[in-house]
């Protein structure tokens, strides 16, 4: 032991300054009080006997309840999916040969304005009905969609309805008269639609769709990222066959998104979707601007007043004929270039001439 009593110098500064444990006690005792404080707030029943917050779950609960949801979801899903096989291979070939002449007459320039939707390795053909989406539209997000006024896409053509509408009413898919809507799909080897939902406000329910030219995947519930494009694992992955028809309704149509994913599409595929709009679905606005532009004016066909006195002695005078006055306008504009070209000449002669004079003067200095 020192000469002052301590065996130790700990206890020596601890002494020395006895108000930082004063002061460290009573910051605890505050943080302990603010915790429970706040478990007793944000927590409710969770917390444990001694009045603080539990840190760590069951791993059980971790592991088991993400999985329960998940499968739950796709459960959800395929209770508003319906598959049906309603075409053959010869229907597949004979459709397939009209949506070929589709896409011929879409590269003539044959339809109308918003008929065909161009997009990389994706092409969309509206008929009956077309709508803005994505964008083209001016504010985004859910329910902005708008249905363009009558008119401004093509009708359906009549082989959609004699080789595809009128099967699927035969088979019970959709009653007569449900489709005013029909849309053409043409993708190609890694072409994608993103995750959407078909705008509530603008279709009813269900959506029909019939797939062409090769199988693919209807993926529900995935997430993209771009730039490179990448894609979430799918809540369902709904394998879609060529000539299988497939109708969304309920959980499927309205609560989760659906999608066409790159590595889906191997080969060219097609997809001819089928819906019918809603009787109050919005639609582009016309009307004119509030403040609209004053209408043209055209110039007056009266004829024009002239100050001079009439001549009597004019009705005697050759009268002169247009084709006249033409020649004459051109022989005096020639006249007039004629003159011009040889002011300019004599212009150009006098500056070179003041150039050498200039020049001369130079040198003499």
């Amino acid at each position: 032991m020192s000469a002052s009593g301590f065996s130790d110098l700990r206890e020596k500064l601890k002494s020395m300054t006895p108000h930082r444990d004063n002061y460290k006690n009573k910051v605890t005792d505050k943080d302990d009080s603010y915790k429970n404080r706040k478990v007793k707030v944000t927590d409710g029943g969770s917390s444990n006997g001694n009045g603080r917050k539990r840190k760590h779950r069951d791993s059980s609960e971790d592991e088991v309840e993400p999985v329960e949801s998940r499968e739950q979801e796709a459960r959800r899903v395929q209770s508003g999916i319906v598959q049906v096989e309603v075409f053959s291979k010869e229907d597949c070939d004979v459709i397939e040969g009209k949506i070929n002449e589709v896409v011929a007459n879409g590269e003539a320039g044959l339809y109308r304005e918003h008929t065909v939707d161009r997009a990389p390795l994706r092409n969309k053909y509206f008929f009956g009905e077309g709508y803005t989406y994505g964008a083209q539209l001016e504010k985004r997000g859910p329910g902005q969609e708008r249905l363009y006024p009558k008119g401004e896409v093509d009708d359906i053509p009549t082989w959609v309805h004699d080789l595809v509408i009128t099967k699927l009413v035969a088979s019970g898919v959709v009653p007569e008269g449900f489709v005013n809507s029909a849309v053409i799909n043409d993708y190609q080897p890694g072409g994608c639609i993103v995750s959407h939902v078909d705008p509530l406000h603008i279709f009813a329910r269900p959506i029909v769709s019939v797939s062409f030219f090769s199988d693919s995947a209807l993926c529900f519930g995935c997430r993209f990222q771009f730039k490179p494009i990448r894609v979430s694992e799918p809540v369902l992955e709904l394998p879609v066959r060529r000539g299988s028809v497939t109708v969304l309704s309920g959980y499927a149509a309205d609560d989760i998104t659906h999608c066409i994913r790159p590595q889906d599409i191997k080969e060219r595929r097609a997809v001819i979707i089928l819906r019918k709009t809603r009787p109050d679905a919005p639609r582009v606005d016309q009307s004119p601007s509030p403040n609209p532009p004053p209408p043209e004016r055209h110039a007056s066909l009266k004829a024009k007043r002239s100050h001079r006195r009439a001549d009597p002695d004019a009705a005697h005078r050759p009268r002169v004929l247009e084709m006249d006055k033409e020649e004459n306008r051109h022989s005096s504009s020639s006249s007039r270039l004629h003159r011009r070209s040889n002011s300019s000449e004599n212009y150009w002669r006098r500056s070179q001439d003041g150039d050498v004079s200039r020049k001369v003067k130079m040198r003499r200095h």
